[in-house]
């Protein structure tokens, strides 16, 4: 539902989410951004730090990344899209792979310009006090393997 949405998109996304690790979304948010849709997006910091955190991929892909740190020591706890100034995406679903695959989890599909419009003042007032998201903030890619199974593999075949 929420990758139709964004393929559907023609003119803009903005995503406000606590977190982002759910690949589909993160593609079709580039994809989007490749095909002209202007994607703009603000995490809280502890997103980036988020096992699986896709938010470097966005990044990478060519999305404007923002960082809202100034609700410390709370958090920026947003789930919500604007597509196109009239549809806006919200509920208790983050933008994961858990939201996807197990979790219980209500979303709202609201085609309303009125409302999208107000969604996206709200996007605005965060974004005035968020900062641009820096390579140097976007952490090294996690290995493949976990360091228990290095270990045991380790040492059951070399000691």
């Amino acid at each position: 539902m929420i990758t139709d949405a964004i393929h559907g998109a023609r003119r803009q996304i903005l995503v406000q989410a606590y977190e982002m690790t759910a690949p589909r979304i993160e593609s079709a948010l580039v994809a989007a951004h490749r095909r002209g849709v202007e994607v703009r997006a603000i995490f809280d910091p502890d997103a980036l730090k988020e096992t699986g955190s896709m938010v470097g991929e966005l990044a990478a892909g060519g999305v404007a990344v923002f960082v809202d740190s100034f609700h410390k020591p709370g958090i920026a706890h947003n789930k919500v899209m604007v597509i196109d100034q009239a549809l806006v995406i919200t509920g208790s679903f983050n933008f994961t792979k858990a939201a996807e695959s197990r979790n219980a989890e209500n979303l709202l599909v609201i085609d309303d310009p009125a409302l999208a419009a107000a969604y996206a003042r709200n996007f605005a007032a965060h974004l005035a006090h968020s900062s641009v998201l820096g390579a140097a903030q976007i952490p090294a890619p996690r290995p493949t393997y976990h360091r228990r199974h290095y270990y045991h593999h380790y040492h059951r075949y070399y000691w």
